[in-house]
């Protein structure tokens, strides 16, 4: 019953919505005899500032209108209002060559989920907050369907976006001007600055079926930090509810169908993990002096997500139920010393149909007693569930002046730590047998990434003799410190146990805990200078270079330049463009992480180890140290802004070379197998599958950004027409085969659309606003399961989804008073793509990664005050 009146209450916000945003104008002429606003007490027109983006140009911000590269600023006010409570969500939904997808069944990719600027990688996007770098996450993305494998990118959803005054995405390799990263781009988050007043705010919102309630609730507040400065503070709580667009498996009904008791139905959850706990804190504080400023920021965060994992099937999964697909059941001998042997157990008939429990069950009820088996235990399999509690923090503190006749100087020090500390649920070490911990709980461990950064900027405008008269220089120097840490996990999580001889699995089935071997940590520092001139040649041309030197402890030095032209060709119509080279060094992470995992594959489970390079394992698949990630960037586009109108058109293209990736994996053989565990490699003996972190292939890719806007007083108030658009497309150039897996290449083109964009409409009219966005995503190609094979001839699982039109709409009212409420819907007509013709596989009823999400519409309600 309750799903049922909250389908109907869907349903209802969903008519009002779209009713609500088509008469907009006579909705809002209503409100003059409702609540019309006190008149103006004076008659001087306020003063309209364009809104700046420090990003671009290390000398002076600049406006979307006069930058030199594509700069997209996006509104704090207008980014709060976001349907998504995510930060990921709202900039996939604002920003089109920005793209980030629901993570079912992907590890720890479901705690830090990968995002991708212009089709590259998390970790080839810089994040800024308040110009500074922002320390990387501690997950890395060992299941990344392709595009993100191996990635190790910032945590950005650690921010709540009531913190924030605007967000700035700079769409331009700046490599040379802000260091490691930056290739595809460079987001910053700017925050809020105010010393007086503050906000409250509750949030509710559920999916059309009925699940994923979400409940946020944010407050912030502004204090006078002594009589020159601030001290502004956020924070936010949130929980959500899991969803579910499941079917049941093939195989789980026809263990049910066979009598095997306790198979749920569906025995396997696809859909967006439960969010027990998300909390987030933001501190943004500063002291205005006579010549000097202080300065600071900071956050603490902490979630808790807890997933779904693959199921295991009572009669065939390996290691733990049958070794032999299904034929057998696997019976372990818990005293090999006494001459005592275990029968064996069959599954299925001579024409390969399971044979029924009753007499499955009888036979192992016979069973002597030192003879064990977990189907006594789990009559109907299990399906472990995955989750990880994250930690975050950081703090920034600095100081700025000026020196002298206009040297302008900073100096900062910054330090950020993120912790993820995994847990397994209802799953088991299958080589200890009986001797299972309380409650099938496992903690495999933990990884923490630290960082710490100084920097020391200059900045200065000097008089010359040619152009205008001005070259506006500015230089400065970094130091960095980056450490990754395994911390390894409860000794059952990895733990070899005595039936591990006779077949049985070691370590927490599904994701295998860190042993004190792999523990430890690994850290590398860096230095950088850089050297950045822009000057105003003329009154039309503008030209900018930099140069930026970077020497690491691990690999050695690189230099990489920039070199960027702007020309106007009237006040409304000018030409841009840039080069520029750029890098992007391995991470601590990236260079020693290693965790074994379960994979699906060639259609069945597997455990598949993710090794560091140097571990002798990789070795013996010939991996080698990793080097640095090269590009090359170039830009070349046109800015229109005249009568209202502001229109950029960017064409790109970026070619990186030596990727860095997760390999192939490499099946280890039983020869394979022997040999390493006979060189003191011992975790060989339960691994199927080997991958390791590889600079192997070469990718370019081209694209083009379009985003226009026109500012009108349509509808009796401030109405604001918005397109985006991206046309976006990558194409692996050199790969070696048997590395890097012709699947994998296809994942890499094809797996996001190439074109995405919105077309946006926002009215604001006294109390009253309105919005309404159409958002379209292209046809895109998923590799289900990650089968790892192009062709449904070849026994992979290919879907090819189609393209789609979205729609958002929000209304709502804000007071006088400070109270403000709205009502919305994300997906608002229910757009589903379409059903997956593998579903019974795996039981995920739509693809999983398709670019706007398989959940459906979701619908909520906003209610704020503001003092």
């Amino acid at each position: 019953m309750r799903s049922i009146a909250r389908h109907r209450l869907a349903v209802a916000v969903a008519a009002m919505l779209a009713a609500s945003t088509t008469t907009s104008t006579a909705f809002a002429q209503s409100l003059d005899d409702v609540a019309a606003q006190p008149a103006s007490t004076t008659d001087e027109e306020p003063t309209v500032l364009d809104t700046v983006s420090v990003l671009g140009s290390r000398t002076k911000p600049r406006t979307e209108a006069s930058s030199a590269v594509p700069i997209d600023i996006l509104d704090g006010e207008e980014f709060h209002r976001q349907p998504s409570v995510d930060v990921l969500d709202k900039m996939r939904t604002l920003v089109p060559s920005f793209n980030v997808s629901t993570i079912p069944i992907d590890d720890a990719a479901t705690l830090v989920r990968p995002a991708n600027l212009r089709g590259l990688p998390p970790d080839n996007t810089l994040v800024l907050v308040n110009g500074k770098r922002r320390h990387r996450a501690a997950v890395i993305t060992f299941l990344g369907h392709g595009l993100s494998d191996g990635s190790q990118g910032p945590d950005i959803s650690v921010f709540p976006s009531m913190a924030l005054e605007q967000v700035e995405v700079l769409r331009d390799g700046a490599a040379a001007q802000y260091g490691s990263d930056a290739i595809a781009g460079v987001v910053n988050f700017s925050l809020r600055q105010r010393d007086r007043g503050g906000a409250v705010e509750a949030f509710a919102g559920e999916y059309y079926e009925g699940d994923g309630f979400t409940e946020q609730y944010s407050a912030q507040v502004g204090l006078p930090l002594t009589q020159r400065g601030f001290a502004t503070l956020t924070a936010e709580w949130r929980s959500a509810d899991a969803t579910s667009r499941s079917v049941q498996r093939d195989d789980a009904a026809a263990v049910a169908a066979a009598g095997y008791p306790g198979v749920a139905d569906p025995v396997q959850v696809w859909g967006s993990p439960q969010t027990h706990e998300d909390m987030k804190f933001v501190a943004n504080f500063g002291i205005s002096g006579d010549s000097v400023d202080f300065y600071g920021f900071g956050n603490y965060a902490k979630r808790d997500v807890e997933g779904s994992f693959y199921y295991r099937n009572p009669t065939d999964r390996a290691g733990v139920f049958s070794n032999d697909g299904a034929q057998t059941l696997l019976v372990g001998d818990l005293d090999t010393g006494n001459g005592v042997g275990c029968p064996t157990i069959a599954l299925r008939d001579a024409d390969g149909n399971l044979l029924p429990y009753a007499g499955v069950a009888a036979a192992v009820a016979a069973l002597p007693a030192e003879c064990f088996t977990h189907l006594s235990q789990f009559t109907g399999g299990f399906t472990p569930r995955f989750g990880g509690r994250m930690e975050d923090r950081s703090l920034v503190l600095g100081f700025k002046g000026m020196w002298g006749e206009g040297w302008y100087w900073d100096i900062s020090g910054s330090r950020g730590r993120n912790e993820v500390e995994f847990y397994m649920l209802d799953t088991v070490n299958a080589s200890l047998g009986p001797d299972q911990p309380a409650d099938n709980e496992f903690a495999p461990g933990a990884n923490v990434q630290t960082e710490t950064n100084f920097n020391f900027d200059l900045v200065r405008d000097l008089d010359v003799g040619f152009g205008t008269g001005v070259l506006s220089l500015a230089m400065g120097a970094e130091w960095r410190e980056e450490e990754f840490e395994v911390i390894a996990g409860d000794p059952s999580s990895y733990a070899i146990g005595p039936l591990v001889e006779q077949g049985f699995s070691l370590g927490s089935n599904g994701f295998n805990g860190f042993n004190p071997r792999v523990a430890g940590s690994h850290s590398r520092d860096n230095w950088a200078l850089y050297i950045d001139a822009e000057s105003q040649l003329t009154e039309q041309l503008l030209l900018a270079a930099a140069v930026r030197h970077e020497d690491f402890s691990d690999f050695g030095g690189t230099t990489n330049w920039k070199l960027t032209g702007r020309y106007d060709v009237s006040d409304a119509f000018a030409l841009r463009g840039a080069v520029s080279t750029g890098f992007r060094a391995p991470t601590p992470g990236q260079a020693n992480a290693e965790q074994v995992i379960t994979e699906f594959a060639d259609g069945h489970l597997l455990d598949s180890a993710s090794l560091a390079p140097t571990n002798p394992i990789a070795a013996f698949y010939g991996a080698e140290p990793l080097q640095p990630e090269e590009s090359s960037n170039a830009s070349l586009g046109v800015v229109w802004n005249s009568g209202g109108w502001l229109t950029t058109l960017d064409a790109y293209r970026i070619e990186t070379e030596d990727r860095i990736a997760l390999s192939a994996g490499f099946e280890v053989t039983d020869a394979d197998r022997a040999a390493l565990v006979a060189g003191g490699n011992p975790e060989a003996a339960s691994i199927s599958q080997v991958k390791f972190f590889v600079n192997d292939f070469d990718t370019t890719t081209t694209g083009v950004d379009l985003v226009s806007s026109y500012t009108s007083q349509h509808f009796g108030g401030d109405t604001t027409y918005s397109l985006a658009a991206n046309w976006n497309r990558t194409e692996v150039d050199d790969f070696t085969p048997g590395i890097i897996s012709e699947a994998r290449v296809k994942k890499i083109e094809e797996s996001l659309p190439r074109t995405k964009g919105y077309l946006g409409i926002e009215h604001q009219r006294e109390v009253f606003h309105a919005s309404l966005r159409l958002n379209y995503y292209g046809s895109f190609y998923e590799d289900h399961l990650d089968s790892d094979v192009v062709l449904a001839a070849d026994g992979g699982l290919p879907i090819h989804g189609d393209s789609a039109v979205t729609v958002d709409a929000d209304i709502g009212w804000k007071f006088a008073s400070g109270l403000y409420f709205s009502l919305g819907a994300q997906n608002l007509f229910d757009e589903m793509p379409d059903e997956n013709p593998w579903a019974g596989v795996a039981g995920a009823r739509y693809p999983v990664h398709t670019p706007y999400g398989f959940n459906g519409g979701f619908y909520y309600a906003r209610v704020g005050y503001e003092f």
